[in-house]
């Protein structure tokens, strides 16, 4: 005899009385926290209840609701609830106490929004090339698959937090016959793959709309001890919308955060209407034994393609440099913010195609590396560079960048220098693989508002010097950089009225081809 576990049959329960009308007719699919016991006071630790609200949703797969007016409060606890169906917290207050979190603890996340599909194992193949097409395989579903080889490694990091790269990594989606979706193709080539894993693609999209969660910030020393203490997106087809977070209790030391939305190993993710905070920023000691300031995130992107942030903004102050940059991503493709207002937008470990558009970036601006387009739109830029291709991992973009319609206000009007393309290369570091600067720059309307200049400004730069050794042919690159080889220029209005440069290192830049229309 098959026996019913306790939360199967409280599922059942709830299934007849709140489903099933009098006719046998299913009204509203609707699960409560109170009905498993949570307060809603903002005192009582209610994080028991609301995962058993959840369990009890995902077996019935039933949506799941919070109480109006409720406030949910959650301790440091390392328990997570699991979200695999429909949640609406409407108007309700959720607090996560970080303050006393245990080291072994940080990593808990709250909620856990994750597909019941199995990931599968893939071992059937054995090798992959760049813009592979198709593979041999046969899944039950289109999945996303994310693969690797240790035995290369990328992205060797150079500076104060200097490391001895990573496996090369490469995220795709393939359907049930092995096609790949050329939209985020397969970027490396692949002799000896370590490891293959692919996860199924749910067909039905999950929305999570509404809630209002405030964080008390962890006390704990300012060290690299990433706190997750958010939402985990790890299934593919989300939507969440309307979520608020902000956070309190910041002191003048604290771990990092790697953010309250922390996307991973997934496909066709949205997150819209939503209002985010700037972490503090912190300092520690990094691997060169040199002061590094902590990135701290509310919102990262993972190993996964297809994401869009849309009509999302900042609580504090994007201009606000006490505040880290807000976003960060690593092996991720097809990334959009569309109506986003933020202080940055950041790509670590490679971004393959991005789209920045109709939004407003604070005083971190853009931090990129990466290949593919990188299509900045509408958008009104407030940091040191319009763009800056992160020296740290070789000021890399093996591909085209277009400026179309924007505005730049170097340092929000602060007193500074105009430079478009930030960065730097000295030819001698590897950091496991070429590093190239964008092949063609396209500028189709830009303002450059730069009304308060420093002393002897001679007008805007295209690039930054980069290698203020590289000044002749005598200087030797032991890793060349692949220098832009065309800039098309339209639309261009300078404030100054000063001419343009394309840098104060022009001998670098000496054989970039410039087409103004």
């Amino acid at each position: 005899m098959k026996l019913i576990t306790k939360s199967k049959l409280a599922a059942l329960i709830i299934f007849s009385t709140v489903n099933v009308g009098v006719f046998g007719q299913e009204t509203n699919k609707v699960i409560y926290y109170s009905e498993y016991g949570a307060k809603g006071d903002g005192v009582t630790d209610d994080l028991e209840a609301i995962i058993k609200t959840h369990e009890a949703a995902n077996e019935a797969g039933l949506k799941v609701c919070a109480n109006e007016g409720a406030t949910y409060y959650i301790s440091a606890t390392n328990k997570s609830a699991q979200i695999q169906t429909n949640v609406a917290w409407g108007d309700a207050k959720f607090i996560i106490d970080d303050s006393k979190v245990e080291i072994a603890n940080r990593n808990s996340q709250i909620f856990n929004v994750s597909s019941k599909q199995s990931p599968i194992r893939v071992s059937a193949v054995k090798s992959l090339e760049k813009n592979q097409k198709k593979l041999d395989l046969s899944l039950p579903c289109h999945a996303f698959i994310v693969v690797t080889d240790n035995t290369i490694l990328r992205y060797i990091r150079e500076g104060p937090n200097q490391n001895n790269g990573a496996a090369q990594t490469d995220v795709f989606v393939v359907d049930k016959d092995g096609h790949v979706d050329m939209k985020a193709p397969i970027i490396w080539d692949y002799h000896n793959i370590t490891a293959m894993t692919a996860y199924p693609i749910d067909t039905e999209t999950l929305t999570i709309s509404g809630g209002h969660f405030t964080t008390i910030a962890n006390q704990a020393e300012s060290r690299y001890n990433y706190y997750a203490r958010g939402i985990g997106i790890t299934r593919s087809n989300v939507v969440i919308d309307g979520v608020n977070h902000v956070i309190t209790g910041e002191l003048d030391h604290g771990a990092p955060y790697n953010g309250f939305f922390a996307i991973t190993n997934c496909t066709e993710v949205t997150v819209q209407n939503c209002t985010l905070s700037g972490h503090m920023t912190y300092s520690t000691v990094g691997n060169a034994n040199t002061p590094v300031s902590m990135g701290s995130y509310d919102i990262t992107v993972n190993r996964s393609t297809n994401v869009a942030i849309r009509n999302c903004k900042q609580f504090n102050d994007i201009h606000d440099s006490r505040y880290w940059g807000i976003f960060a991503s690593n092996y991720s493709k097809n990334i959009t913010f569309d109506g986003v207002v933020f202080s940055r937008f950041d790509a670590h470990m490679g971004v393959a195609n991005a789209t920045i558009k109709n939004s407003v970036l604070g005083h971190m601006s853009m931090n990129i590396i990466g290949c593919g387009q990188f299509l900045v739109e509408n958008t009104k830029v407030c940091g040191g560079n319009f763009i800056n291709l992160r020296s740290d991992y070789g000021s890399t973009w093996e591909g085209e960048v277009i400026i179309r319609n924007c505005e730049y206000y170097p340092r929000n009007g602060a007193k500074a220098d105009a430079v478009l393309f930030g960065g730097s290369y000295s030819g001698q570091h590897d950091f496991g693989y070429t590093c190239y600067m964008p092949r063609k720059i396209t500028i189709d309307g830009l303002i450059i508002n730069d009304s308060n200049p420093p002393d002897n400004y001679r007008g805007p730069k295209i690039f930054a010097p980069f290698n203020n050794a590289y000044t002749s042919d005598d200087y030797q690159e032991k890793y060349p950089y692949v220098i832009t080889e065309e800039i098309e220029i339209r639309n261009l209005t300078v404030k100054s009225g000063k001419p343009y440069l394309i840098s104060n290192n022009p001998f670098m830049f000496r054989n970039v081809r410039i087409i103004e229309k």
